[in-house]
């Protein structure tokens, strides 16, 4: 199998050394704005560079892995969906649910293959969670909060392209809430602060923001995430039912400390940031490609299920701009599809 892996930044180099790796993946042609750093890659891996986009097309490969900033997603999905070649992408699709709507309706409209980058679908931890919930050993669900707060926040540059923090980051707790309970999300109220520094103001982002979910089923959940967790990265989900209650991502590592005398230890050692929290299933998503490309697996986050933790998102920056509850069905692209 060869494939082609368009962006050589910190994403699409993790994804080219887990490929470069699998027995099933003879070889891989890589390419990136900045051709040097796709050479420089290339050379480290023993792998080909191409000077750009168009030679991954045209040079011929069997799927193509896209990780280059979200501006381009969509029209590289359309344009690999039009080739008939599968596609596994960093969410999301688009920063709007027109572009998102767009680029899933010519996939669909090909017939082609569509995985996207929900990492934490493969972490022991939610996956683990998960089967707590659908077992039936929590009882009745009725609380999940979950949180992401970042250790330092991403460059300034960075904050104009993200989409802003419900997009960029909250974006992967909704799909989990999703894809944990099994529940479609039914409205929210939101909010969000820009009180830190001035950057998150100039770049009309908030550094910190809170949303109130209410999930089909009556289910309550709470969604936090900050850019300013000084202590370390921290990602957790808490899930209480009337039975039993569980956490995702209390460990040894949580960067957060006891004020009881009891109390475990502050951790020596504390979660630095996303690529060390769940390096091991970023390489497990990508396996799950090779795998899906091979017929060997159904995919595991197509773009109908992408596109609803974008609505969910698109929800969330409504409601906090617009200071009301918003209800999900207000957004386009609804009613096509169920947590998987």
């Amino acid at each position: 199998m060869r494939i082609g892996v368009i962006g050589t930044g910190r994403i699409g180099t993790i994804h080219a050394n887990t490929l470069s790796r699998h027995r099933d993946v003879g070889s891989l042609i890589l390419t990136d704005a900045d051709a040097s750093r796709a050479q420089g890659l290339a050379h480290r891996l023993g792998e080909t560079a191409a000077p750009g986009v168009d030679e991954i097309f045209k040079w011929g490969v069997d799927a193509v892995v896209i990780t280059t900033a979200t501006s381009a997603h969509a029209e590289l999905i359309g344009r690999a969906a039009r080739s008939g070649l599968p596609v596994f992408c960093e969410k999301p699709i688009a920063l709007d649910l027109p572009g998102t709507l767009q680029a899933i309706g010519e996939v669909e409209t090909a017939g082609t293959i569509l995985q996207m980058g929900f990492q934490r679908r493969f972490d022991a931890g939610y996956v683990g969670a998960r089967e707590a919930v659908r077992s039936g050993r929590l009882g009745r669900l009725h609380t999940v909060r979950a949180l992401t707060s970042d250790q330092a926040p991403p460059p300034v540059a960075w904050l104009p392209l993200s989409g802003g923090l419900y997009r960029d980051t909250l974006i992967h707790d909704f799909d989990m809430l999703r894809w944990v309970t099994g529940r479609e999300v039914a409205d929210v109220y939101a909010a969000g602060s820009d009180a830190g520094p001035v950057m998150f103001r100039e770049a009309g982002d908030v550094d910190t923001a809170a949303a109130v979910l209410s999930l089909d089923d009556g289910t309550l959940a709470t969604a936090t995430a900050t850019r300013l967790n000084g202590a370390g990265y921290d990602v957790r989900m808490e899930l209480a039912g009337e039975l039993d209650q569980i956490v995702v991502g209390l460990d040894d590592r949580t960067p957060i400390a006891s004020t009881e005398p009891t109390g475990p230890p502050a951790a020596d050692k504390p979660w630095s940031g996303y690529l060390e929290r769940f390096g091991p299933a970023y390489e497990a998503e990508l396996n799950a490609f090779v795998e899906v490309v091979r017929g060997e697996r159904a995919n595991p986050c197509d773009g109908r299920e992408a596109l609803q933790a974008l609505r969910i998102s698109e929800a969330c920056e409504l409601s906090r701009r617009e200071r009301r509850p918003v209800v999900l069905g207000e957004l386009p692209g609804g009613a096509q599809t169920t947590a998987l």
